[in-house]
């Protein structure tokens, strides 16, 4: 491996196949509560023993295995070479037939008995060459399904009413980090370039709240609009600790409140949906949990605080009001004066702010209540390692591996790390890939043993950061004129184009200086990162200010009373 390479452990969070995963969550769910135990009596392990269909024994190395872990569903993964019992012994190709049979044919309306289904199963695998599997092992697979699916696809909805919540109260709340809620808004002002001083538009605001102690533990402002990646960032941030990031912004006011929630509260927008967001969550032991449709009062703490927070930055030049009656004949360009890094550092204040001040519903501070969660339950665990974490979160792409490394969207990567899979690339799968939206100069590359993460750079060192969304622009660009071929070279020539005409235009448009601002984010962050494994992916960069930029004095009024609920 070159020595520039970083290299990051991978535990299995999109390779497992769906019905390991879903074993080992069942496992998980039931080794839990005896690993926080001194002692772990012989009643208790039995009980688990017969539910698992294991020996006592295996709950004993289960127990140690989660106790000397580092906190992650994938500690209690079976190994490749376990092939102990519960563990899976299938191939495959018979893993994937038994889930697609069952699927099929077991959740359906039809109520087919487990006999009916596991003999559809013995003819297919027959008929293709395949060992068959035993009917206890089918039986495990089904066991192993979510209850309420299950429930749902043989009886209705109906059916599983026993299996939820019932009524509409929202649940009762007992500690820190049980619930942790996240929501998006545009934020209500608009803010300008650091350059010129001249508007660029409203940027997004993504926060996460702990709703026992009414503190916000992760807040996101992005040019960007929502995404998955804002949930990761908002996710990563609210994992972390948040001193290096208040360090980075100027800002000498305490924020303590970081933590890895148990579980996570969403509405049931897409960006909450995605594949990568629900494995990330599971490998993390986060419970990922959707408002009911048809009750807005689930989600409404984060909401009450996204809406109080918004009334404060009506206070603030250059704010747009929720509407235009309420804006009236004020003029929101014109009077505009803070930049996005600036912005984030007022609300960073104002958080601080808020978290001392008395909460009517709580009859104390957030600070006060957090510091009581504390007390009982300890220190919550946080990200050990910030930039495994945040990848966990980020999108998914897979490519084949050529001579000269990947190639994706027109553009290369390449790393010495990935000569020795180069030399049999022919009898490799196609790769998985991660990479960052913003940030498209690098990319992490799973193993083909699925078990490290490897940074690899652009192959032409020479080009510049991009972002997702200028690399896009670029290649709309390019195909305006009918260009059917389009590499490398032309598309980052296209790119600069765009960049000097971003910066010598004599007079900028709100959206070119909204591109041009967009992107010197993107540098910064790039600039901004340290080559260790361990280095944190700042949420949100700030912008590198000149010297001589104007620096507005902006006073800092925390949040109001949240309405009580």
């Amino acid at each position: 491996m070159d020595a520039e390479s970083v290299r990051i452990v991978e535990f299995g969070t999109l390779t497992m196949s769906d019905d390991v995963w879903d074993r080992t969550k069942l496992i998980s769910a039931a080794i839990a509560p005896l690993a926080v135990q001194s002692i772990a009596g012989t009643v208790a392990v039995g009980a688990v023993a017969a539910a698992l269909g294991i020996s006592r024994r295996q709950v004993y190395v289960l127990i140690k295995r989660l106790r000397d872990g580092s906190g992650l569903l994938t500690d209690l993964a079976p190994g490749h070479s376990s092939g102990g019992k519960g563990a899976s012994r299938l191939v495959d190709e018979v893993e994937d037939l038994v889930r697609v049979i069952v699927r099929k044919q077991f959740l359906t309306r039809q109520k087919r008995t487990v006999a009916s289904v596991h003999r559809d199963i013995a003819i297919e695998c027959r008929a293709q060459a395949l060992p068959v599997p035993s009917r206890s092992t089918v039986e495990r697979r089904i066991r192993a399904l979510n209850p309420v699916e299950v429930g749902r696809r043989r009886g209705g909805p109906d059916a599983v009413r026993s299996l939820q919540s019932a009524g509409g109260d929202v649940p009762v709340i007992g500690t820190i980090l049980e619930q942790v809620q996240i929501d998006h808004t545009v934020i209500d002002m608009i803010v300008v370039d650091v350059r010129e001083r001249q508007p660029i538009g409203r940027p997004y605001l993504t926060v996460a709240i702990d709703v026992f102690s009414r503190a916000l533990v992760g807040m996101v402002v992005t040019l960007e609009a929502p995404s998955v990646v804002s949930v990761g960032l908002c996710l990563a941030h609210a994992a972390t600790d948040k001193r290096p990031w208040l360090e980075s912004l100027g800002v000498d006011a305490p924020w303590p409140m970081s933590g890895k929630p148990r579980q996570l509260y969403l509405d049931n927008a897409s960006e909450f949906k995605s594949e990568a967001l629900r494995r990330g969550c599971e490998q993390h032991g986060i419970d990922l949990a959707y408002r009911p449709p048809g009750r807005p009062h689930y989600g409404g703490i984060v909401e009450r605080v996204i809406g109080t927070a918004m009334q404060q930055v009506h206070e603030l030049p250059g704010t747009t009001f929720s509407s235009p009656v309420e804006r009236g004949r004020y003029d929101s360009d014109r009077m505009a004066m803070l930049t996005l890094h600036e912005l984030e550092k007022w609300l960073a204040l104002a958080v601080a702010s808020y978290h001392g001040r008395i909460h009517s519903t709580l009859g104390q501070t957030p600070t006060g209540r957090w510091a009581e969660g504390v007390a009982a339950t300890g220190t919550p665990a946080v990200a050990s390692n910030p930039t495994a974490f945040l990848i966990d979160f980020l999108p998914v792409v897979r490519r084949t591996l050529t001579r000269t490394g990947f190639v994706i969207d027109h553009v290369h990567y390449f790393a010495n790390a990935l000569k020795p899979w180069i030399s049999r690339r022919d009898t490799l799968d196609p790769f998985l890939i991660r990479r960052d939206p913003r940030d498209l100069s690098r990319i992490w590359v799973l193993d083909p043993d699925g078990h490290l993460y490897v940074e690899v750079p652009y192959r032409t060192m020479a080009n510049p950061v991009v972002s997702l969304w200028e690399h896009q622009r670029a290649l709309a660009r390019l195909h305006e004129p009918g260009i059917a071929q389009v590499d490398e070279e032309v598309l980052f020539r296209m790119i600069g184009q765009m960049r000097d005409i971003a910066s010598t235009a004599s007079k900028t448009t709100k959206r070119m200086r909204r591109d041009t601002q967009r992107r010197d984010t993107t540098t910064a962050a790039a600039k901004s990162r340290a080559p260790s494994p361990g280095a944190v992916l700042p949420p949100d960069s700030p912008d590198d200010e000149p010297p001589d930029a104007p620096s507005p004095a902006i006073a800092v009024a925390g949040f109001d009373q949240i309405e009580q609920w």
